[in-house]
């Protein structure tokens, strides 16, 4: 077995089970990618097994702790089994659900979906799970009892480890898109099309709880922003809203949220969509009086990374300015940051600037995350990736 040796004084992170091992932290070795290497301290002492990337800033990234244990396709299967497992006892409205979540799993770089009784979508997204692909695949389609299996290896990350983009079906075949329910609500999702891995799973109950702010707070005019396929506009309509604006740049999704729409029974004259950018838009209406009495922020990742955080941070903080300005009082702004590089207090610190500046004060009434399928460990704060304010206007 190949070791990587770390310099002295680097291997602090590890002994607090952190699963990243930089670049820089590495003193000497070197292995093909994907390859499982054993991680020393400076003086030989055991740190972890791991699988080496490289071309990845992120040079090695954590498969066990335990020296004793075995990095094979028992392994595997044994993870994959404890992920399904998990999945089951928790209380999830809904036939779609994330059954592995990468780091938190203990399985660093995959990530892979569910839609309906028998399909997955799965992402590698580094050169730890590329070199253990075939036998990640059969250990899924066993343990969740799935019968085909779509990759979705085509995110930008895949760049960063030196490997291809990769789309298509891996186990199985036939139409990609596959109808799942969500609580009440039914959608049509797309794997080999549809953002990430087919759909934003990790809003599903986000979008429960809007439809219930809706109904509560009486929100009559809804404007949805970067509204994808519409899952938030269902949820509005569902919660009474008598008028529903979705705003995306893609028309084939908006497309498919005026189907989704006509699909849960709501009468379509409620609904509009507008293929627009969304910051212009937003100046728009505030040049022509427009007000409203909900509007969700929901953007594409701003900051993949924390060295982009800056730059990120004006952009977030010019369309909450603009959303707040735009809302009537009392109303009610769903505000969301799926960025990496932006973590909760600063979110919170950027959503403040943008009320100084608009003029409006608001409260919090609640703080969102993902939903628990999409888990975030104690020894690994970087899952939290997405969060979100719910802030009501004073």
């Amino acid at each position: 077995m190949k070791a990587i040796r770390l310099r002295e004084g680097r291997e602090r992170s590890l002994l607090h089970r952190h699963p990243w091992i930089f670049a820089g932290s590495i003193h000497g070795g070197k292995a093909d990618p994907g390859e499982t290497v054993r991680v020393e301290a400076h003086d030989g002492r055991f740190l972890a097994w791991g699988a080496y990337s490289p071309n990845s800033s992120i040079r090695v990234r954590v498969w066990s702790f335990d020296e004793a244990e075995r990095i094979d396709a028992a392994f595997f299967a044994r993870r994959i089994e404890r992920a399904v497992q998990m999945r089951r006892r928790l209380p999830i409205d809904s036939d779609a659900l994330r059954l592995v979540h990468g780091e938190a799993d203990g399985l660093p770089g995959l990530v892979v979906d569910r839609y309906g009784e028998h399909t997955l979508s799965a992402q590698f997204g580094f050169a730890g799970s590329e070199r253990w692909k075939t036998v990640i695949a059969d250990a899924l389609l066993a343990a969740s009892g799935a019968s085909r299996l779509y990759e979705r290896s085509d995110a930008g990350v895949r760049a960063l480890e030196g490997l291809p983009p990769i789309s298509g079906w891996l186990r199985g075949e036939g139409a990609t898109a596959v109808p799942i329910r969500e609580h009440d609500w039914r959608f049509r999702v797309d794997v080999a099309h549809g953002h990430k891995t087919g759909y934003y799973l990790d809003q599903r109950d986000n979008r429960r709880l809007f439809a219930q702010w809706v109904r509560h707070f009486g929100c009559a005019e809804v404007l949805n922003c970067y509204s994808y396929s519409g899952g938030f506009s269902v949820a509005a309509l569902a919660g009474g809203a008598a008028r529903v604006t979705s705003v995306d740049s893609s028309a084939p999704a908006l497309q498919q949220a005026g189907e989704h729409v006509r699909d849960n029974g709501f009468d379509a004259s409620r609904h509009c969509t507008l293929d627009a950018d969304v910051n212009r838009l937003l100046r728009q209406y505030l040049d022509d009086g427009r007000r409203f009495d909900a509007i969700v922020l929901d953007p594409p990742k701003f900051a993949a990374t924390a060295t982009q955080a800056e730059r990120a941070a004006r952009a977030y903080k010019d369309i909450n300015r603009l959303a707040l300005k735009l809302l009537r009082p009392g109303g009610l702004l769903l505000t969301f940051s799926c960025s990496g590089g932006i973590g909760p207090e600063l979110f919170h610190k950027i959503v403040a600037g943008a009320g100084i500046d608009a003029g409006v004060d608001g409260f919090i009434h609640a703080r969102l995350g993902a939903a628990a399928d999409h888990p975030m460990t104690i020894n690994f704060p970087e899952g939290e990736y997405l969060k979100g304010l719910v802030v009501l206007r004073r």
